[in-house]
């Protein structure tokens, strides 16, 4: 072979090397890339399976900690009926002061319009320097003073007007405090006519004063019955009355909760039926002996030698199998006797049958009955029934009697209803049917029996049974109320909430009977239409709003057919001051009335009044803001917003000017609309707003504070 023939497969056989060592370089760079990879992945899965066991355990420690606080929660509810007596005992008792009420009303209060008007200062009005030509000076001086008498004259009126709302004002609030006055006065009246009967031993004064006493007794759980039925025997000075008991279930049948790990599901640990009947019968016992101690508490008079208590529960008779009373406990006990008892320190079952020789049921779960040796019909004379059917406090009643009232009302207006089992019924209290073959069909009522407002869980949990029993609708009936967070919520979704005071107005249309509470109540200030929100009983009439600043009349118009909700919210910065400063359809106003809503205030589509001088110091900003009504129209959105204007005016309807503000965009169903903000003068400032939600209301009012869920 050639000299030239040997370089040429050298040359070949170098670049077989390279190319051997360029594909060896590669294929050590892809297992490198993979070992990579693989351990990337191994790590990735690695970290993935330690924040898997992360949240594993914070779950399990979560529904262990849902099951110690539950577990807690059914010791604190024994702890509270082992202690029924003593706490009963340590109760103020009740005296016949408490039936008084005081003789006095709110002060007469002008708020601003007792402020004059002030007057122009003349020395305000100079001549404006510049003008040009003869006769300039005199011109300037004729302004200057035509300027002046105009301001003058204006502020006249304004003092004018101020004068006649101040006496307007004063004559409405003497007529208020005149009615209120003569109400007070008719009702301790009524009081001394009482207890001069309760001295002279009239049978019905006693029986009124003695049931006063125990529906003012503080000392029982809530939940407690408080159902008496009563007469007075004055020739032996002895007060027979019939108690309504509690019931069996008032004992919790759970006695832990736990949380099973393998079944991720809390499991009751049952407690033994013995213990629940012994706790059952103990509970009886200190429910009979803390009648009495109540009864001869208030007795400071020493009207009665002798109380007879007969206790009783709503049940079935075995032998006839119909509704009746099965008397648990009864005890005659005389005043003498009773006064040796240290009640703080018996047990209550022996003090109750060996102490004072009283019967008490051996079996009172299986509801085994004790015969009472003397009852209310066998006193000669009238006997006096509190707290029944036909006139049952909402507060006190039993809650399954409650529930019942609920179900009936759902009756009378024309839909099929029944309660739902104590146990197990999956937060439904009562089950409903509307057989309106168009808005129709499954409804799921809740009970909440409250004192305090409805926070808005108890809404989302309602939300939540609706889904799961695939209901039409949801009612949440409560005896108190519901704040703004609670409507927001249900704003939109298939939610009824029915407060307390509107429970009782449709208890009283549909021939039912229910109030809040014993006290009386008082008589009902004047308002405006628009202000009569059912909240300002007894309290004195406010001063009418002055005309004040521009814009303390704010008007709302936009083009379009969209139905909307205008709100406002009061706010320190971006949150609002406080639930009550969210002024909406179900709060028209703030608790000081500084904004409140006004209906019909032709020409505009939605109004308010604001008195922006006398908003709460800490309020720096008044936001404005629009929603659509889903009720109108679910599908709306704010595409249909357009043109959109506020119109600043005063109370006469003279418009002042106006404000824009930004139209709605498709997928929008809430908007704010802009804020009037306080400067370092006070002066208040407009700035459009602009911000949309496609979260509706819900959305816009958790951003500022108000809980919703």
């Amino acid at each position: 072979m050639s000299r030239r023939s040997n370089g040429l497969v050298a040359v070949w056989a170098e670049a077989q090397r390279q190319q051997q060592r360029r594909q060896e370089a590669q294929r050590r760079a892809g297992e490198q890339a993979r070992r990579d990879q693989e351990r990337q992945q191994r790590d990735t899965e690695r970290a993935m399976a330690r924040m898997q066991r992360e949240r594993q355990t914070a779950y399990r420690q979560q529904r262990e900690a849902d099951a110690r606080r539950r577990t807690e929660e059914l010791e604190a509810r024994m702890a509270e009926l082992s202690g029924l007596l003593a706490d009963g005992c340590r109760a103020p008792a009740f005296t016949p002061a408490a039936l008084r009420r005081p003789e006095r009303v709110e002060p007469f209060a002008p708020g601003r319009l007792a402020v004059p008007v002030p007057m122009p200062d003349p020395a305000a009005y100079q001549p404006q320097a510049g003008g040009w030509g003869l006769g300039g000076g005199r011109r300037a001086q004729e302004d200057a003073r035509a300027r002046y008498e105009h301001d003058w004259h204006a502020a006249q009126a304004a003092e004018a007007q101020r004068l006649r709302q101040l006496e307007d004002y004063r004559r409405q609030y003497d007529q208020w405090a005149a009615g209120q006055l003569a109400e007070v006065r008719s009702h301790n009246a009524a009081v001394e006519d009482l207890l001069r009967g309760l001295r002279d031993g009239d049978p019905e004064a006693v029986v009124e004063y003695f049931s006063a006493a125990l529906y003012a007794a503080t000392g029982r759980p809530q939940g407690f019955p408080r159902r008496v039925r009563a007469a007075y025997d004055p020739a032996a000075r002895q007060l027979v009355l019939d108690w309504e008991l509690p019931g069996f279930d008032i004992v919790p049948e759970a006695k832990a909760v736990r949380y099973m790990y393998a079944a991720d599901q809390d499991k009751d640990v049952a407690r033994p039926v013995t213990q629940r009947r012994t706790a059952y019968r103990d509970v009886l016992a200190q429910s009979v002996l803390l009648v009495l101690h109540d009864l001869f508490a208030a007795d400071a008079s020493g009207t009665l030698d002798s109380v007879t208590v007969n206790g009783f529960v709503d049940d079935v008779d075995p032998a006839t199998g119909r509704p009746a009373q099965i008397f648990l406990a009864t005890v005659s006990a005389p005043r003498t006797a009773f006064q040796q008892l240290h009640l703080a320190q018996v047990s209550a079952v022996e003090c109750l049958t060996d102490g004072l020789r009283g019967q008490l049921s051996a079996r009172p779960d299986q509801r085994a009955a004790v015969r009472p040796a003397r009852q209310p019909g066998d006193v000669g004379g009238g006997v006096v029934t509190h707290g029944g059917e036909d006139e049952p406090d909402l507060f006190s009643m039993d809650p399954i009697a409650f529930e019942g009232l609920v179900a009936e009302l759902f009756r009378a207006m024309g839909m099929q209803a029944l309660t739902t089992q104590r146990s197990g019924d999956g937060g439904v209290d009562v089950d409903a049917l509307d057989p309106d073959p168009i808005r129709g069909g499954k409804i799921i009522v809740q009970v909440k029996r409250y004192r305090n407002t409805v926070p808005p869980t108890a809404v989302r949990d309602l939300f939540g049974t609706v889904q799961s029993e695939g209901a039409n609708k949801g009612v949440l009936v409560t005896t108190s109320r519901f704040g703004p967070g609670a409507h927001a919520f249900a704003n939109g979704k298939p939610l009824t909430l029915v407060s307390g005071p509107e429970l009782v107005d449709l208890l009283a249309r549909h021939g039912l009977r229910g109030r809040l509470g014993d006290a009386a109540v008082p008589a009902q200030r004047p308002a405006p239409a628009e202000e009569n929100d059912g909240e300002s009983a007894g309290r004195a009439p406010e001063p009418p709003e002055e005309d004040g600043a521009a814009g303390s009349i704010l008007g709302m118009n936009w083009s379009g057919s969209v139905a909307l909700d205008v709100c406002a919210l009061v706010c320190r910065g971006s949150r609002v001051l406080s639930d009550d400063h969210f002024v909406f359809y179900n709060n028209p106003r703030t608790p000081d009335g500084t904004v409140r809503m006004l209906s019909g205030f032709a020409p505009d589509r939605a109004a308010m009044q604001v008195a922006f001088e006398a908003l709460p110091a800490t309020a720096d900003r008044l936001v404005l803001v629009a929603a659509i009504d889903p009720e109108a129209d679910p599908h709306a959105d704010l595409s249909g917003f357009t043109d959109a204007r506020i119109r600043l005016v005063d109370e006469s309807g003279a418009e002042q000017g106006q404000l824009e503000v930004s139209d709605g965009r498709p997928g929008e169903t809430a908007l704010v609309l802009g804020s009037f903000r306080r400067r370092a003068n006070g002066d208040w400032d407009f700035v459009i707003g602009g911000k949309g939600y496609e979260g509706g209301l819900e959305a816009l009012v958790q951003e500022y504070g108000i809980e919703v869920a």
